[in-house]
C-alpha cells in the first residue's frame, strides 16, 4: 500500500529534514479536515513567520496528483485531502490479497526473540495472577513470530528454594499418595497452606524444611522421587490450562536447571573485581547507580533470585544468541531486573542492553492481595470454567440452534478472560472482579467475536465465495463510514508492529475494538445485501476485509473467533 505519509512529507517545501518532517505528518481526527495533517508551528523560529502564514506560504506550493487532491491552511495547519476511492481500493486489496497472512512481514528475518512468561510455580495452583503474564507473554509470542522472528517461549518454572522442603514436610505429616493423586495441585496446594499455619506455631518445622531441600539439592533418593512426583503432578496440571488458553512454550527449563550453572558467572564477576564480601554475604555494590547491593551468596553459602536469574541470562545467550531476551513479570518486580541487567552490564557483556523487562501491573482482590500461603487465591480454572458456562448461557438463549454450542462456548468464554488481560496498557493495576471479566457487553473479546461471526453471516447469505480483488465499482464506497473503516484496516500492520516495538498488546486489541465499531457503523450506513450486484459485490468486500482483520487480530492476541455465534 501507497505510503501517503511519505509522499506528503515530498511535497512540503520546509526547511526540516524528511525525516524529522515525516514525524509531525498525523492523521486527521475528522475527516472533514482532510486525511493527513502537517503543523507548521515547528517552522516559526526557522523561518521567522507566523504558523497561520507559514501554513498559507507552503499550501500554495504544494503539487497536487492522483494521489494528493486538495491541500488546505487551517489556522497554521496544512490539511490534505487523498485520492480517497483509491485509498480505499489499496486498503482493502491488500487485505483481501493476503488473506490470513495480512499483517505479517518479514522484519524479524534472522533475528532471535526470547520470551520469559508465566513462569508457574511447582506445588502451587495456577491462579488469576499468573494469567496477565501468560496472556501478555503468549500473545507477544503471537505477534512477534508474525513479523518473521524465531521466537522462543521459555517458561522459567519456579522449582528451587525452601518451599519445596516445606512441602516434603508437610506431604509426610498430613498428606499421602491416594489423596495427591486424586486432587492433584488443589491437595498439594492445601498442604502448603496447612504448612504455614501450622509454621507459626512450631518454628521447628522450618528447621525440617530447610534439611529436606538440603536433600534435594544433594540428590537424596526419597527427596527427589517426591519433588519429581510434585513436579509432574503441577505440570500435569497447568498443561491443560495452557492448552485451553491456546499458550506454547519452546522450553520448561525452570530455577532448578540453573543450579549448576552459576559457578562460572560467580567466577567470572570475581575476576572482574565486581563481587564484594559484606557481613559473610557476596554482592555487586550499586551505589554509584543509585540501588542497593545485588546480593548474590547468602553467608550460608546459598543462591538467590539473581544468582540464578544471571546464569539463566548467561545460557540463554549461548544456546540461543538472541537479539533481546524479555521478561514478563509484575512491575514489583523492576528492582530486582535492573540490578542484574547492571551487573551484566558493568561485567563488560555488549549484550546485557538486550535484556527487557516488559513489566505490568498486579492483580488484586476486593478484598486485598492474593496469598498463596493464606490459600487466599482465584483458581485461573474456576474463572475459565465460570466464563464459559456464562457464554453458553448467552448462547443457548439468544440462538439455541447453534451448531457446537459447547465449543463456541468455550471459544467465547476463554476469549473474554485473555481480552480481560490484554485490553488495557500492560502497566494498569487490576482489581480482578468476576463481574467485569465475565462483561460480555461493551468492548470485549465477545464483541469482536461476534462481529467477526457477523461479517462470516452476511458473506454466506450473499451466497458468495470468497474474495479474490474487490468488484469494480467503487461508486459504493464512496462515503465516510467506508473511508474511516478502511483507514483502520490500512492501519492494522503498523499496529502489528507497534505492538510488538512497545511490549503492548493492548496497541492491537484497541485497534480491533476501533474496527469492529466503525464496522458496525458502516453496516448500518451501507446496505450490503442488495439487488444491484455491483453494488453489494463493492461492499461485500469491505465485509470480507474486517473480517480478515479481526480474525487475525483476535489469533495474534491468543483467541479464537467461532466462524459462527
Amino acid at each position: 500500500m501507497k505510503d501517503y505519509k511519505r509522499i506528503i512529507a515530498n511535497k512540503i517545501n520546509a526547511p526540516l529534514d524528511k525525516a524529522e518532517l515525516l514525524s509531525y505528518i498525523t492523521e486527521t481526527a475528522d475527516d472533514a479536515f482532510g486525511d493527513y495533517a502537517f503543523p507548521c508551528f515547528k517552522l516559526a523560529k526557522v523561518m521567522r513567520m507566523p504558523p497561520v502564514q507559514i501554513a498559507l506560504k507552503l499550501a500554495e506550493e504544494v503539487e497536487l496528483d492522483d494521489d494528493v487532491v486538495k491541500v488546505e491552511a487551517v489556522n497554521g495547519y496544512l490539511n490534505f485531502f487523498i485520492n480517497r476511492i483509491e485509498f480505499v481500493n489499496d486498503a482493502l486489496s491488500e487485505v483481501l490479497l493476503k488473506g490470513e497472512n495480512f499483517g505479517d512481514d518479514t522484519v524479524g528475518s534472522g533475528k532471535t526473540i526470547c520470551i520469559d512468561y508465566s513462569s508457574v510455580n511447582i506445588c502451587k495452583s495456577f491462579h488469576i495472577g499468573h494469567l496477565s503474564t501468560t496472556a501478555i507473554g503468549s500473545s507477544l509470542y503471537k505477534i512477534y513470530t508474525a513479523l518473521g522472528y524465531n521466537v522462543v517461549g521459555i517458561n522459567h518454572l519456579g522449582d528451587y528454594g525452601t518451599q519445596f522442603g516445606k512441602m516434603i514436610v508437610a506431604y509426610k505429616l498430613w498428606g499421602n499418595a491416594e489423596k495427591v493423586k486424586k486432587d492433584g495441585v488443589q491437595e498439594l496446594q492445601r498442604l502448603y497452606v496447612k504448612f504455614h499455619q501450622e509454621e507459626a506455631e512450631r518454628p521447628e518445622l522450618t528447621d525440617e524444611a530447610r534439611k529436606w531441600f538440603v536433600k534435594i539439592e544433594q540428590g537424596d533418593k526419597e527427596a527427589s522421587e517426591l519433588f519429581e512426583m510434585f513436579k509432574q503432578i503441577t505440570l500435569a496440571d497447568v498443561k491443560e490450562i495452557y492448552e485451553r488458553l491456546n499458550v506454547k512454550f519452546d522450553s520448561w527449563n525452570g530455577e532448578s536447571f540453573y543450579n549448576d550453572k552459576m559457578r562460572e558467572p560467580l567466577d567470572m564477576l570475581r575476576g572482574k573485581g565486581l563481587i564484594v564480601e559484606s557481613q559473610g554475604a557476596q554482592i555487586v555494590d550499586l551505589k554509584d547507580y543509585d540501588m542497593p547491593p545485588c546480593l548474590l551468596v547468602k553467608a550460608d553459602g546459598s543462591s538467590l533470585y539473581a544468582t540464578r536469574d544471571i546464569a539463566a541470562a548467561i545460557w540463554r545467550k549461548k544456546e540461543y544468541d538472541f537479539d533481546k531476551c524479555l521478561y514478563v513479570v509484575a512491575y514489583q518486580q523492576n528492582l530486582h531486573f535492573k540490578q542484574f541487567f547492571k551487573v551484566l552490564e558493568l561485567a563488560g557483556l555488549s549484550w546485557a542492553k538486550d535484556l527487557v523487562h516488559v513489566a505490568y501491573g498486579m492483580v488484586s482482590l476486593e478484598d486485598g492481595a492474593m496469598s498463596t500461603r493464606k490459600g487466599n487465591v482465584v483458581l485461573l480454572r474456576d474463572v475459565l470454567n465460570k466464563a464459559v458456562e456464562k457464554s453458553l448461557e448467552t448462547i443457548v438463549a439468544k440462538n439455541p440452534n447453534l451448531e457446537n454450542r459447547e465449543k463456541v462456548a468455550e471459544q467465547v468464554g476463554v476469549g473474554a478472560v485473555l481480552f480481560s488481560a490484554l485490553e488495557n496498557g500492560k502497566i494498569k493495576d487490576i482489581t480482578f472482579t468476576f463481574d467485569r471479566v465475565l462483561n460480555f457487553d461493551g468492548e470485549t473479546a465477545p464483541y469482536l467475536q461476534y462481529t467477526c461471526a457477523r461479517c462470516n453471516s452476511i458473506i454466506e447469505k450473499a451466497g458468495m465465495s470468497r474474495f479474490a480483488k474487490i468488484a469494480h465499482d467503487m461508486r459504493a464506497l464512496d462515503n465516510g463510514e467506508t473511508l474511516r473503516l478502511c483507514k483502520l484496516l490500512a492501519a492494522f500492520p503498523q499496529a502489528v508492529k507497534d505492538a510488538a516495538y512497545k511490549y503492548e498488546p493492548s496497541i492491537l486489541s484497541g485497534l480491533l475494538i476501533d474496527i469492529a465499531q466503525a464496522f458496525n457503523r458502516f453496516y448500518i450506513a451501507c446496505r450490503v445485501l442488495s439487488d444491484n450486484l455491483s453494488e453489494q459485490n463493492a461492499r461485500l468486500s469491505v465485509v470480507e476485509a474486517t473480517g480478515i482483520a479481526l480474525k487475525k487480530g483476535l489469533a495474534l492476541l491468543g483467541i479464537e473467533a467461532p466462524e459462527k455465534m
